[in-house]
């Protein structure tokens, strides 16, 4: 390992390591513009010159790679002015709009020319300018700022997949440009906006509407998929103004997906924000206490069973289990968080989860894709499959429809038969595997047999070894794992609900946002709806009560990992919109069942003494022992139906937003779609 002397600090670095990385491990803060830590190196900007012994004139520490013995000075008169030289031609053409820029002050140009610049110029000719760009309904362009450090294009080209941003022209002339000026159609765009350390890239919907220094930053956890993206809301009063991803190394890095950033403009619109009741089929606000009495009588003398409860996809870890605790005091065990029906034994954590990790995946050395769509089921989880690929050379097999998935994948075939005898090629490929993967998707869990059969070839090719476990579900639900691990679940499933809703063996229902089923069974139950928005849930409410969306809330949430995370409020929830597990607590009272849990460290504390792993934030992994079913047995076969038809509409907040409408016309060519089709 080389040993470098910077700044008097000796340093030991790793074999390959450039000197930039030598002089941040001796605590030296080395500016820069093109280098980016999960990116390729470009060396374009020169920003980052730094003073070599013996060497004839500064260096790019980005690129120079660290050599045993060098000494390297980063804040001599000669490394000041080679970094003012640099500052000056890269603001020769900067149009220095900082008052009417989206990224004043939180620009890295504007830091840095304070930091490191001349504080004024010598150029007196024009400047240059370039005509905008169209890049969707997503990112805002103004490239005459554009400094043409490359991060924009090589961001879509090794971490997107998607190679549709690029430079045209040469010299003075570049532009940066997607291709034919058409929409970025990439699930992860919005990450460039971050990237981009000028105001070239920002972001269209956020545009003109807030300065950072006015929002109120709170840490939260994403609930538009299942991977838990830790990230920073930013609000002023009681609107979220946006949403940008959180450095998380095991879960997100620092990326996310466009519905996670960009789907926040949906949180106030069709919002529920008061209590009401259907009287003579229509829905009449009323205050919490007539809600709460229109329960107690609904109910009525429906005992056990004859009640039950379905939990949606967005909910969090305290609401479920106040409303099974709820239940429990009802006589109830007819609770069930899996609205797609998936049929996934709850007995065995190991089952359920994605047991390679998040991070564990980019190890994985083949990978076999079962009736999964990662790219659009859980984009993250397709960018670290994509570096598996690109890093490792990781072989991709796939059954089930064909798709971009961004990387070279060998598609076996869209029939669910060839999980009883997968083709030769695949075959050996998971046979000679150091770390094989196989990663089942939520569709094809709707056919009968898929789980069993996907369980015994992980047995056949032993997935689960020494150091490793490639048994991975590919959730599509923030609650689901959540859910599944306090047995928020009953053997009939939804489908066994619905069908005695509609054989008049069912009196009451609570439907706790769930928005992804098929209400129409519901019409003759009496049913109290909880939730956020005016969506397919309250079709046939009964009684509807206003919740806290997942930015309004304390909540904790277990991604598909099995990682448990917290997230902390942002705003307050609109009207008289409650937290969930306050709403059923105040609804035990009414219903003469108090639970019996005043504030939330309390519940918490429930919560850990009946699920200790659930107590603390963090991942407690799933011990495997292979000792476990996949219920039917029978072959499966047909085509996959993949539970995800449109990447831009999947949940009610991202149905209420605007921007994601936008998405689904401009991006996927498709009209206008409604919240409740």
């Amino acid at each position: 390992m080389p040993k470098l002397i910077v700044d008097g600090i000796e340093v030991e670095v790793p074999q390959g390591a450039t000197v930039l990385q030598a002089c941040e491990e001796a605590g030296k803060e080395i500016p820069r513009f093109c280098y980016h830590e999960r990116l390729s190196i470009a060396g374009n900007c020169r920003m980052c010159l730094v003073e070599l012994e013996k060497a004839p004139k500064p260096i790019a520490s980005c690129s120079y790679p660290a050599a045993d013995g060098m000494v390297i000075h980063t804040q001599g008169a000669r490394t000041k002015k080679a970094r003012e030289g640099v500052m000056e031609f890269l603001l020769i053409n900067h149009p220095l709009d900082c008052p009417i820029c989206d990224q004043g002050g939180e620009c890295d140009l504007q830091d840095q020319a304070l930091a490191y610049g001349r504080g004024h110029t010598r150029y007196d000719e024009n400047k240059r300018a370039v005509t905008e760009k169209y890049m969707g309904p997503l990112i805002k362009t103004i490239m005459t700022r554009c400094i043409h450090c490359t991060r924009c294009v090589r961001f879509a080209e090794e971490v997107a997949g998607v190679e549709e941003i690029g430079a045209v022209f040469r010299g003075e002339n570049m532009q940066i440009t997607t291709y034919l000026e058409k929409a970025a159609t990439s699930e992860m765009s919005g990450n460039v906006i971050d990237l981009c350390p000028v105001g070239a890239l920002t972001s269209k919907p956020y545009a003109f509407t807030a300065r950072p220094w006015e929002l109120k930053k709170s840490e939260s956890i994403d609930v538009m998929d299942a991977v838990g993206t830790n990230i920073i809301v930013g609000a002023r009063g009681p609107q979220v103004m946006r949403v940008n991803p959180r450095i998380n190394e095991e879960v997100n890095e620092e990326w996310a997906s466009d519905k996670t950033r960009f789907a926040c403009d949906g949180l106030m619109k069709r919002r529920l924000d008061k209590p009401y009741v259907r009287r003579g089929g229509k829905l009449q606000p009323v205050s919490w206490g007539e809600a709460f009495e229109a329960i107690r009588a609904g109910i009525g003398k429906a005992k056990g069973d004859e009640i039950a409860a379905i939990a949606g996809d967005m909910v969090d870890l305290e609401g479920m289990v106040a409303l099974k605790d709820l239940l429990g005091k009802l006589g109830s065990t007819r609770h069930e968080c899996r609205q797609d029906g998936a049929p996934i034994d709850p007995s065995v954590r190991a089952g359920y989860l994605f047991n390679s990790t998040l991070a564990g995946i980019e190890r994985a050395d083949v990978v076999l894709l079962v009736g999964a769509n990662p790219r659009w089921e859980a984009p993250l989880v397709n960018t670290r499959i994509r570096k598996a690929v690109r890093r490792n050379k990781a072989q991709v097999f796939a059954i089930g429809p064909q798709i971009d998935l961004t990387y070279p994948a060998t598609q076996l075939g869209d029939d669910l038969s060839l999980l009883a005898k997968l083709p030769k090629e695949a075959a050996e490929a998971l046979k000679l595997a150091e770390r094989p993967a196989i990663i089942v998707g939520m569709g094809a869990l709707q056919s009968a047999g898929v789980l069993a059969a996907a369980l015994a070839l992980a047995t056949k090719y032993k997935v689960a070894r020494a150091g490793w476990n490639g048994w991975n579900l590919l959730h599509t639900a923030a609650a689901r794992v959540g859910g599944l691990d306090i047995g928020f679940t009953t053997p009939s499933g939804v489908a066994g609900i619905l069908e005695d809703a509609r054989g008049g063996k069912l009196k009451a229902a609570f439907l706790y946002g769930a928005d992804e089923i098929d209400t129409a069974a519901l019409d003759t139950v009496f049913t109290v709806y909880i939730g956020t928005h005016g969506d397919k849930g309250v079709r046939h409410a009964d009684v509807i009560l206003p919740a806290a969306a997942y930015t309004e809330k304390r909540g904790t949430y277990v991604n598909m990992e099995g990682r448990v995370q917290r997230a902390l409020a942002a705003v307050y929830p609109p009207g008289e919109a409650r937290e969930d597990w306050t709403i059923l607590r105040a609804l035990s009272d009414a219903l003469g069942q108090t639970l019996p849990y005043d504030d939330i460290a309390t519940l918490r504390a429930r919560i850990g003494e009946a699920w200790p792993h659930l107590a603390t934030e963090g991942l407690t992994p799933a011990v495997w022992d292979g000792n476990f079913g996949g219920g039917d047995t029978s072959t499966p076969s047909g085509a996959v139906t993949l539970p995800i038809d449109n990447f831009y509409l999947t949940n009610p907040i991202a149905r209420a937003s605007d921007t994601m409408q936008d998405c689904v016309r401009e991006i996927l060519g498709q009209g206008q779609l409604e919240a409740a089709e």
